[in-house]
């Protein structure tokens, strides 16, 4: 069985699927699973899922392996993506550590930790759910991951789940050349969150991003309301009428980010 999953290239595995390799009835599958497991063959994941350990490694009773294929595999064949900071790491949008796995989804589902790291899913309403795609997450597996674009635009819309505006504007610049800055235009208009289209034209007009019809085509859908530039921190600094912000975080605080 061992070997049969892994010409498929799918260390994760759930009992049914040992079920249809083995021609094990359930009983005698479970109890398959659980040797795999007592000998450090197996780690389980969650009930019902497991995960081939290398041979490598030895005996090893929690092993996660990659976790953003453990992401995918906790979806189960629901709609999601990986999300926000963890999609900046996958972009190579950030240098900081990844404690917790992100993902996108339109289904509510409780944060999960397996083996000391926190899988949180976010919910993302169905007609707010584009903007991803497959992407190699080693050299066996692809998962959904948003495309830089969206991953910018998550960021802004909750930098909580993203180190703070900061880290986001740092991914963002660490990207800009691969940008498609129509097609982030075109999110922004789609997504129509005030928050995000202010933050974003302030962004794309610190950083020089983009064309200056690109800015104005974003004002023109900006709302009246202000909201922080970053809502991490506290609600202090000078008012922008440009592009409705409460500049919490200093321009100059942004270029130190940059250099960094």
């Amino acid at each position: 069985m061992v070997i049969t999953l892994q010409e498929r290239r799918h260390l994760a595995f759930t009992l049914p699927e040992v079920m249809e390799i083995t021609g094990l009835k359930a009983a005698s599958a479970s109890s398959f699973i659980r040797a795999l497991v007592n000998r450090g063959v197996a780690a389980r994941l969650r009930p019902g899922l497991f995960q081939l350990v290398p041979f490598e490694l030895g005996r090893e009773k929690e092993y996660l392996g990659n976790p953003y294929v453990v992401a995918r595999e906790l979806m189960a064949g629901r709609d999601y993506y990986v999300s926000h900071a963890s999609a900046m790491d996958i972009h190579r949008m950030t240098t900081q550590p990844q404690l917790v796995v992100y993902v996108a989804s339109p289904m509510a589902r409780r944060k999960r930790a397996i083996f000391g790291t926190e899988f949180r899913f976010i919910r993302c309403p169905r007609p707010r759910f584009f903007g991803f795609s497959e992407q190699w997450v080693d050299k066996q597996n692809k998962v959904l991951v948003s495309d830089l674009e969206r991953t910018v635009l998550d960021g802004l819309k909750a930098p909580e789940y993203c180190g703070g505006v900061s880290e986001v504007a740092k991914g963002f610049w660490m990207r800009r050349s691969d940008m498609d800055v129509r097609k982030l235009v075109d999110y922004t208009l789609r997504l129509d969150i005030n928050a995000v289209i202010g933050r974003l034209g302030y962004l794309m007009e610190r950083l020089e991003i983009g064309a200056e019809n690109d800015r104005t085509t974003l004002q023109e859908r900006l709302g009246k309301a202000y909201v922080l530039l970053d809502p991490t921190l506290p609600a202090e600094g000078k008012f922008l009428a440009k592009w409705r912000l409460r500049l919490n975080v200093a321009a100059e605080e942004l270029r130190a980010v940059l250099q960094t």
